[in-house]
């Protein structure tokens, strides 16, 4: 086995909607996983990808009017681009409608109808669309979905079933012998006494009242349970076989060494995903961690609720590794983080900008005021000094410690506090009375070096959170001394180079005035959705059926002096048409008239009379009013254009 190896997932992302920022925190979450693993060495394989299967994409598919693989075609793109602008280095984009994870699919699911684990039946029960999830009556809170809190559809059909409940005695043991199997410890108490102890029922694997998914080919009619498609993605994604054919990196990297998904979706891939690798024989993950949320204020994102942040805003206002760096860096490992814009500006100025800016700009700054840029050899030490070395390199120690526990928040947390102590440092040793006075050059140089190797091992260690940060204070400092190996003992910096220019990457924000800005913007965009709420598709103004119609009889409404009712010849037909123009025209000036008829409204009755569609007229209705007319050659009859 190989040890160095380091395979980590996220959970694919659902390809109905653009994902918001809550969505995105995941891959984040995991790119610094793999990057710190790269780091120290490990030979790590990242996948993440799309779940484009199931009913609810077949159901946004046909409300925007279009196919199924052109819809998923289109919001993977999007997804990809988000990872993209968010700096996430995977190795592999998987798409569940790939060929390969769709033939595999298929032959894992005839392997276990052949083997007895998946036989045919009826499923009468509770399911959740927006979840693709099946529930039993107790499992409902409130009577409606416990995952995302939408009504259920009671659905009866012809499916296929995977015996779960053959695994469930099995799935204990090993859950109770692998205590690290399931992470954080919490959620492992809530599988365990939520659904194992509680006892499995057998698990519908199968749909036939839709077609968008994986069929069963030796049934067609049949789809695949979107679950049981997408969880496949972390073998398929490899090169698994279900004839043993498997791929190299299939030999290489399986069993993964995490899983990382969301709390809420713990149970497929704690109680489905062991239990369907049990019966094909495949090794179980080491580890699934179910990661916490982050909050808007104090509720779950939720595009339905319409109180979402997405990443491609964020971004803009405070660019990538800001959004990074709090995400992460709010989020601790088993407690759900919450995310303003107030709290994320706080956070850039506190953090950002006064802590490591303030260290990177200041130190810069001075080396090049008092050494022209140069950094030089150390030269005379003091017990501070040490302090600081100590402290660096516990810091690194600690780095790894929290890191090894996917304790990513607290890792930052190390490099933070070191920071703070390297800002401590330079008030302590003083470097701008040290170089008004060129006898304490000595001292000075020794000081302003420890700054720069302190400024090289924050930077480096930020790497995995924070890569363009990270490059741009290491380019500042022009240190090719960039990998945690260097970071081993505290003084390597090389000496005789000379910096560069410092440059400003967290400048202080004026919080109360971008929140006022905010405000602003906010209201525009209200002004301009409430026009856009007043306009109608093309589509829609298509549907309207406008004609030429000549008025060939006129009376006054018995019931209502305003109105007027008119027979109106239109080509080969005579409608009545109740129209309110009474105060404008008298019977006698409509006749003769040729109008514009709107000829494809439904017949309603105005005061009693029937009204067969609506003339048109241009005015305020109270002192003006004129009627859309036509000059006397114009037929009636014709399309009005």
């Amino acid at each position: 086995m190989n040890d160095n190896k380091y395979y980590i997932t996220t959970a694919i992302a659902y390809t109905s909607k653009i994902p918001h920022i809550g969505n995105v925190y995941e891959i984040i979450l995991a790119d610094s996983i793999a990057r710190y693993n790269r780091n120290i060495g490990k030979d790590v394989f990242f996948q993440t990808g799309t779940d484009e299967h199931g009913q609810k994409i077949q159901l946004e598919a046909e409300a925007n009017s279009t196919s199924p693989q052109k819809y998923v075609d289109n919001i993977a793109g999007e997804i990809r681009n988000i990872f993209d602008m968010m700096n996430i280095k995977y190795d592999k984009f998987i798409r569940t409608t790939d060929d390969y994870h769709k033939e595999q699919v298929q032959k894992i699911f005839k392997k276990l109808y052949d083997k007895g684990d998946i036989y045919l039946s009826n499923y009468e029960g509770l399911y959740c669309v927006a979840c693709e999830s099946f529930y039993t009556e107790s499992q409902l809170e409130d009577g409606k979905c416990p995952d995302c809190g939408k009504e259920v559809e009671k659905t009866k059909e012809e499916a296929y079933f995977f015996k779960l409940s053959k695994y469930q005695d099995r799935l204990i043991k090993y859950i109770e012998e692998n205590p690290e199997f399931i992470q954080p410890e919490s959620r492992k108490k809530e599988m365990m006494n939520n659904f194992l102890k509680k006892g499995l029922q057998d698990l519908c694997v199968s749909r036939t009242s839709f077609n968008w998914g994986v069929q069963v080919d030796f049934d067609p009619k049949h789809v695949v349970y979107v679950w049981i498609d997408a969880l496949s993605n972390y073998i398929t994604g490899l090169g698994f076989d279900v004839d043993g054919n498997h791929e190299e990196n299939f030999k290489k990297y399986w069993p993964a060494n995490i899983h990382l998904i969301g709390k809420d979706i713990l149970r497929f891939h704690t109680i489905y995903w062991p239990a369907m690798l049990m019966a094909l024989d495949v090794e179980l993950p080491k580890q699934i961690f179910g990661h916490p949320w982050i909050l808007l204020g104090d509720g779950k994102m939720s595009k339905s609720k319409g109180n979402v942040i997405y990443a491609t805003d964020l971004v803009e206002k405070y660019g990538v590794d800001a959004v990074r760096y709090f995400v992460l860096k709010e989020t601790p490992f088993a407690q759900d983080g919450v995310i303003t814009h107030e709290l994320v500006m706080e956070r850039i100025n506190s953090d950002l900008a006064n802590t490591f800016g303030n260290l990177v700009n200041r130190t810069i700054a001075m080396t090049k005021k008092y050494f022209g840029g140069e950094i030089r050899t150390p030269d005379l030490v003091e017990d501070v000094d040490n302090e600081l070395k100590e402290a660096a390199v516990e810091m690194v120690k600690n780095v790894d410690s929290k890191m090894e526990e996917l304790k990513v928040s607290d890792a930052m947390n190390e490099i933070l506090n070191f920071a703070k102590r390297s800002n401590k440092y330079i008030d302590e040793t003083t470097p701008w009375i040290l170089g008004k006075d060129e006898t304490s050059y000595n001292r000075l140089s020794t000081v302003l070096y420890n700054l720069l190797e302190a400024i090289r091992f924050v930077s480096v260690s930020l790497e995995p959170f924070m890569p363009e940060t990270s490059a741009e204070f290491l380019r500042q400092i022009n240190t090719k001394l960039t990998t945690i190996d260097t970071l081993d003992e505290f003084g390597r910096l090389e000496t005789g180079i000379t910096v560069n220019d410092p440059k400003v990457i967290y400048a202080r924000i004026d919080i109360a005035e971008k929140l006022k800005e905010m405000e602003e913007a906010k209201k525009e965009e209200v002004k301009e959705e409430k026009k856009e709420e007043n306009y109608i598709a093309f589509e829609d103004f298509m549907k309207v059926e406008m004609k030429v119609g000549e008025v060939i009889e006129c009376i006054k409404h018995e019931d209502a002096d305003k109105l007027l009712v008119s027979k109106i010849k239109i080509g080969d037909e005579v409608r009545q048409i109740v129209s309110g123009i009474a105060k404008f025209y008298s019977p006698e000036d409509m006749i003769g008239k040729k109008v514009t008829v709107v000829t494809n409204l439904k017949p309603v009755k105005l005061r009693g009379v029937l009204s067969e569609g609506m003339i048109l007229a241009a005015g305020d209705g109270k002192k003006n009013l004129s009627l859309a007319e036509f000059d006397k050659e114009t037929k009636d009859g014709e399309e009005v254009r």
